[in-house]
């Protein structure tokens, strides 16, 4: 298969490599833990006049396992960092660690009840970290108007929840965030949307969106999963069916033959993620891009083909 295949361990020995420093703040008081989030300060850029954003990021696994400074995205930070892109990266409460989730006929709602629910709780989490950032905007240098979220995985789909809330306000965690306020941009990378009601829908034009995403992704849905009002919609779905046909802002990047791996190629991606900042969320132009990728070059950090069963 037209692949390069890295071990998991020998990315986690490299991105310890990459140790940075950060600045670590208590965001909130949850029943079961601390929330906390690491700001990592951006390089200061000679002539650099480029009004560059702050990017909010969600850590993935599976709602069951991860940190906010998880080694192997330590490379991506920095490499973020030396662009001139402050990062803010933030804890939110792991909703299915120790439930059991089935996938059979008879357990496909009760799981999917369960997922739902842990996204929610991300999303509320994670807007206590917005809270946070515009109690304290001046003294961390963030501008509040220009935050790009971003997450990997289980934090795509929080990611895409958060833009999805923010602009539906159907959801009491939406009293979090201040009067106003909207994400300047989305970067998904194998990301979905959970719903309990159906296809998802934005009440008011969604900020620009960054989708990265397997054709054969086994954990996350490339396209949907689901029956009913139950659905897990992916990349391809909100592309096709909820983006596309409003004439909303987004790039997609989706690569053949890829599973659950573009989840954290975020460093192998990084020209599509420059242009996507640099052209739709700085320069503000509607530029849409759908591109098929079948690039052997592209590399598979540990399994190539992860499913939920994997997973749970």
């Amino acid at each position: 298969m037209k692949r390069t295949i890295l071990t998991l361990l020998a990315a986690l020995l490299c991105a310890l490599s990459f140790a940075q420093e950060k600045t670590t703040y208590l965001v909130a008081h949850r029943d079961t833990c601390d929330l906390y989030m690491d700001v990592y300060e951006p390089v200061a850029i000679p002539g650099d006049t480029l009004d560059r954003p702050t990017i909010l990021f969600v850590f993935g696994g599976g709602f069951i396992m991860g940190q906010r400074d998880d080694p192997w995205v330590m490379p991506w930070f920095k490499l973020l960092n030396e662009n001139g892109y402050r990062v803010v990266s933030v804890d939110y409460r792991l909703g299915l660690k120790g439930v059991r989730m089935r996938f059979d006929l008879f357990h496909l709602i009760q799981s999917a009840n369960y997922t739902k629910k842990a996204v929610d709780m991300g999303v509320e989490d994670v807007f206590a970290s917005v809270r946070y950032l515009a109690d304290h905007a001046e003294e961390l240098g963030v501008d509040l108007d220009n935050i790009v979220i971003s997450g990997s995985s289980a934090g795509a789909m929080i990611s895409l929840s958060c833009e999805l809330e923010a602009c539906n306000r159907t959801s009491r965690a939406i009293e979090y965030l201040p009067e106003g306020f909207h994400f300047a941009g989305v970067m998904s990378f194998a990301g979905a949307i959970m719903s309990d009601s159906g296809r998802p829908a934005y009440q008011r034009t969604p900020c620009p969106q960054l989708l990265i995403h397997g054709t054969k992704d086994g954990a996350v849905a490339y396209d949907k999963m689901g029956f009913g009002r139950w659905g897990m919609f992916g990349s391809s779905y909100l592309v096709k069916e909820v983006l596309q046909p409003a004439g909303y802002t987004y790039q997609i990047y989706r690569y053949v033959d890829h599973s659950h791996d573009m989840a954290a190629n975020m460093l192998a991606n990084w020209p599509e993620e420059k242009r996507f900042l640099e052209v739709s969320v700085i320069g503000r132009k509607p530029l849409v891009i759908d591109c098929t990728v079948d690039d052997p070059t592209m590399p598979v950090l540990g399994s190539a083909s992860v499913t939920l069963d994997d997973i749970y």
